[in-house]
């Protein structure tokens, strides 16, 4: 599908009107381009996953604001009003060299792989890297390659909360582990937990897509013999009982999770439950508490918690 992407130069001080008349004319949504945003912040290498110098090369000094329409019968109008609101814009506030616009074609495709550049290989904890399926990267002794494609499901590796969960896989995975995966978005953790030795995986998803994805990078690794990635909801899918179960989704449905959470652990098994929001730690270390289970650690990074429990001891499992 084509898009038309509408560029428009401005200064920090229209950005707003600018943005409106973009509103106005139907777009979806707006991108502001404005150097001093990226100044603003430490480009020491500790404090950024990835930085792409280019970005600092700014083609225009102030800003630019770009907005997006679809082929349509009345784009043509559309661009004009957009054109004569600028330039109206401009001549009101005596700025007219400053207000440019300019129309360019983007395809969707385009759109899908743009953000694969940003994406590079990344260690994680002591021992595993996620390497992107198109870059290069020659491991070190004692690292656990994983090759990811993301596509459109969850988990790249570079998300606070897939992190904590890496490392605390890290810490507990043995050669005899089983490990359920619940929620498994691209498969990483399922594939992290196979890398590290486990000797059985299942990963299960609701989303359909993610299944897919995950299936696909479960082969692209080579693990199919230990992992077994499934369709379904939480626990229904799987049976038995795990040494490990990985839980990254969000508060609310771990706490729907936790009720039922220990008909599959073992006497000594660990729960790892990512996904949450600093502000819900309470709410969800009072639920699993609530229900059997007792708080190891928990685990911050960023604006996210990941909190390891397992059951208390003297408790049977049901």
């Amino acid at each position: 599908m084509k898009w038309h992407e509408i560029k428009i130069k401005t200064v920090s001080e229209h950005v707003e009107i600018v943005a409106n008349i973009l509103y106005d004319a139907g777009v979806g949504g707006v991108v502001i381009e404005d150097p001093n945003d990226i100044n603003l912040f430490d480009r020491d290498e500790s404090s950024w996953d990835y930085f792409d110098e280019e970005i600092l090369n700014f083609e225009y000094e102030g800003v630019i604001v770009k907005g997006y329409l679809p082929d349509s019968e009345d784009l043509h109008d559309k661009i004009k009003f957009i054109k004569e609101s600028v330039h109206k814009l401009a001549d009101d506030l005596q700025n007219k060299e400053d207000e440019i616009v300019t129309v360019a074609d983007v395809y969707e495709e385009d759109w899908a792989n743009a953000w694969k550049q940003y994406y590079k290989p990344k260690k994680i904890g002591e021992k595993i890297v996620v390497k992107p399926t198109w870059e290069e990267y020659e491991a070190k002794e004692g690292e656990k390659v994983i090759e990811l494609d993301p596509g459109m499901a969850f988990g790249t590796g570079t998300h606070e909360t897939t992190m904590m969960c890496i490392k605390a896989l890290e810490k507990y995975v043995k050669n005899d582990s089983t490990v359920y995966d619940i929620g498994c978005g691209s498969g990483i953790l399922s594939i992290a937990a196979a890398k590290l030795g486990a000797k059985k995986v299942i990963g299960v998803d609701l989303d359909e897509v993610a299944v897919k994805v995950s299936k696909e990078n479960v082969y692209v690794n080579s693990v199919e013999n230990v992992v077994d990635i499934r369709h379904g909801n939480l626990m229904e899918v799987v049976e038995g009982r795990a040494d490990i179960i990985v839980a990254n989704i969000i508060a609310e449905v771990i706490k729907i999770l936790v009720k039922d959470i220990k008909k599959f652990m073992k006497e000594d098994s660990v729960f790892i439950a990512s996904g949450i929001i600093l502000d819900k730690i309470d709410e969800v270390k009072r639920e699993l508490e609530a229900n059997g289970l007792e708080i190891i650690s928990i685990e911050r990074q960023g604006e996210w918690a990941a909190i390891l429990s397992k059951a208390k001891v003297g408790d049977k499992n049901e």
